[in-house]
């Protein structure tokens, strides 16, 4: 490149002269909006491969798997070469350290985090729970960790969420009311996450962030490239696993206040799904990492349709702006449309409503920051042609680039340490074992009784055979009948004879009477 521009600085394009961003101000985050088709996608691969070349590591999310040409050379046709000529640039083909990463593992290496790190909240916004279910969420995550489970896992969270219906009483007594409805929607719900895919997202093991903030031997930041293509239709997990990615650097990295160059670009395509139907303890978290992420040295530019897309209090933190075309079709247009002019400092050469309408693909409005922190006036600007390839890479050269990846081999086998799943598998049959052998020596004692009443009547019997072989025997049962017979006869006789003898003398008595 000819074209002076001064140090510190990454060049954009050409608008009354070099427009142009410094490194020391891009922290402060930034906006690429546009209708589609209007160049966003250029303009990130151009912004990626100058903080690349200028020592900064970048993450983008590739949503149509074009930005993957990045990690080629570019082969310029004659209309890149005439734009370069105009802007008086000398185009060479060039391409930054490139590695590709994937939630599903199939074009790049997997990236993966445990369900502890991304935690109750982000989770609840992936798996679009009520308050109801995101309370009984938060006490499952508040269970295991006193409990010493490890959740890492869908499995592992799936575990903990039986645990906690199976001693509800317990638990609720102490945390609040747990239903086994609410979390049986929620275990359905989880069910629904992993028919999508989300089990590879979950697991060990887990992204080192340091592994997205590399530099190469030459000094160049590697420009780490997710392939969202697949991802992006699941748009709750995109924007939630993005969410968490934000929340992990501004939670691990230092403060650094403003430095000369940030420690980590991110760009956000898409990023309308990151607010869509985000409930309002969600947008306050983005906002709180938006304003305070930049003092740990990381810019976030959001890549959108229209800036109206982003709400208020994060588009207000955004310093630098690329605004490409935008149609204003309806009145919703037009109210974005005014919108967008009015973010830009105004430019009195020109209309700032009717240049964005009439912008043609490749141009766009810029307005960046300039040393002191205030916005620069609004330029009309030519986006400069990228040195990298306009286009993807074929699946073979995908595969080269994975192979000779520096951090091959890391991540591409999924680990399954003892976690909450293995833990409550072992505790459940460590029970069910106790209770066998209760019940097994239970059944025992019963024989045992059993056997002894069995023995106890062998005796008695026994006894009483001892006792009836010890007395005397009578000579015949019937000598013993005759016998008590003549008694009986005898006392018959005598008490017959008592009474005549009375009735006679009484008898007599009488008569003399």
């Amino acid at each position: 490149m000819t074209l002076a521009i001064g140090e510190g600085e990454i060049l954009i394009g050409l608008g009354e002269g070099p427009v142009t961003q410094r490194l020391d101000r891009s922290n402060r985050h930034g906006v690429v909006a546009g209708a589609t088709g209007t160049g966003k996608t250029v303009t990130l691969q151009v912004m990626a491969q100058a903080f690349a070349d200028a020592g900064v590591p970048v993450f983008a999310a590739d949503v149509k798997g074009d930005l993957s040409g990045v990690a080629a050379l570019g082969t310029p046709n004659e209309k890149m070469q005439a734009r370069a000529a105009s802007m008086d640039i000398t185009l060479t083909p060039a391409a930054p350290p490139t590695i590709f990463w994937d939630l599903f593992g199939e074009k790049g290496h997997p990236i993966r985090t445990t369900i502890s790190e991304m935690g109750p909240l982000l989770l609840s916004r992936l798996l679009e729970l009520n308050d109801v279910q995101e309370g009984v969420l938060t006490i499952a995550f508040h269970v295991a960790d006193q409990d010493g489970l490890l959740l890492l896992d869908l499995k592992d969270l799936q575990a903990a969420l039986k645990y906690v219906a199976d001693n509800a009483g317990e638990i609720g007594a102490q945390y609040g009311n747990v239903s086994a409805a609410t979390v049986g929607a929620i275990q359905r719900k989880l069910l629904t996450l992993q028919t999508q895919g989300a089990e590879h997202f979950f697991g060990e093991p887990a992204l080192n962030l340091a592994d997205i903030m590399r530099t190469d031997v030459a000094g160049r930041g590697y420009v780490n490239v997710l392939a969202a293509d697949r991802l992006i239709q699941s748009p709750k997990l995109y924007s939630t696993f993005l969410l968490w990615l934000l929340s992990e650097l501004f939670e691990e990295l230092p403060e650094v206040g403003d430095p000369e160059k940030p420690k980590l670009v991110f760009f956000f395509d898409e990023a309308h799904l990151l607010f869509n139907d985000a409930p309002k303890p969600l947008l306050e978290k983005i906002e709180q990492v938006v304003r305070l992420i930049r003092s740990k040295g990381v810019g976030i530019y959001f890549v959108t349709q229209n800036p109206a897309d982003i709400p208020d209090a994060v588009l207000g933190q955004l310093g630098a702006r690329v605004q490409h075309a935008l149609r204003a079709y309806t009145p919703a247009d037009q109210k974005g449309l005014r919108a967008a002019a009015q973010s830009f400092r105004v430019n009195p050469a020109f209309d700032t409503a009717e240049t964005i309408q009439a912008l043609g693909v490749g141009e766009a409005l810029v307005s960046v920051l300039d040393a002191k922190g205030a916005p620069c006036v609004v330029q009309k600007t030519l986006i400069r042609p990228p040195a990298s390839r306009l286009g993807p890479l074929t699946p073979e050269e995908r595969a080269a680039a994975i192979a000779k990846s520096p951090v091959a081999g890391l991540y591409d086998t999924a680990q399954d340490r003892a976690s909450a799943y293995e833990t409550l598998q072992g505790r459940a049959a460590q029970a069910q074992k106790g209770s066998a052998a209760a019940a097994s020596a239970a059944e025992a004692e019963r024989q045992r009784a059993a056997e002894e009443k069995v023995r106890e009547r062998e005796r008695a019997r026994e006894e009483r055979e001892d006792a009836r072989a010890s007395r005397p025997r009578a000579s015949s049962n019937r000598q013993g009948m005759a016998e008590t017979f003549a008694k009986s006869l005898l006392r018959t006789v005598a008490s017959q004879a008592g009474r005549e003898i009375m009735r006679g003398l009484l008898g007599g008595l009488s008569r003399r009477r």
